[in-house]
């Protein structure tokens, strides 16, 4: 009697050793491709974070009519942002999720100013879910033990870029909800720029 083929077999997928291919992955391998994963995930969600936060904020401002130098750099930032999350998309193969991104991206924009509880209450929330997003970078570093790439200079500015737009609106529109979010934005980059410091420091003694 004879055995039936099956109807698959295991591809080859990971190099065990140098020059030669091994069907079974080795437990390095394992890691290293899960590791990838939870990356790429990460730096999707924290990215996702910041994006929604920047949408709310810069929606609010223009609802209340604040004037424009309090919002400037944002509608630089959110395209900035987007162009990033495409590329996390393209390059972790999830493609997929970016029209949905876009569909909540529009939606959101306009359901914002239905009413003004909503734009109100979404700026409350705003200000969580950017402090969410400082929070997972901070994950992150505490997971890895590792600044890697991640740049001291740029959460520098961000803390810097707080601090000037608490002054700012302070003198301009004094609103409590923006202050609120500011001060925890600047007490969460200075957080994270101390962290990057402290690991980079570890690092070299090392």
């Amino acid at each position: 009697m004879e055995i039936p083929e099956p109807l698959w077999a295991p591809v080859p997928m990971f190099r065990s050793t140098p020059g030669v291919v091994s069907q079974v992955p080795n437990r390095e391998d394992h890691f290293r491709v899960l590791a990838g994963y939870a990356l790429a995930n990460t730096a999707q969600a924290e990215v996702v974070h910041l994006w929604l936060g920047f949408l709310v904020f810069l929606r609010y401002q223009i609802y209340y009519g604040y004037p424009l130098q309090t919002y400037l750099e944002y509608p630089i930032i959110i395209a900035q942002d987007a162009i990033l999350l495409l590329l996390i998309l393209r390059f972790s193969g999830n493609m997929k999720r970016a029209l949905f991104y876009a569909v909540t991206f529009w939606g959101g924009w306009y359901v914002l100013t239905l009413r003004k509880w909503i734009i109100d209450l979404a700026m409350n929330l705003c200000t969580f879910i950017s402090a969410a997003s400082k929070l997972a970078q901070l994950q992150c570093l505490w997971q890895t033990k590792d600044s890697g790439q991640v740049s001291a200079l740029t959460w520098s500015m961000s803390a810097y870029t707080c601090a000037t737009r608490i002054f700012t609106t302070v003198m301009t529109t004094n609103d409590l909800a923006v202050l609120i979010r500011f001060i925890i934005m600047l007490i969460l980059n200075i957080w994270v720029t101390a962290t990057i410091l402290h690991y980079r420091k570890i690092k070299k003694t090392d």
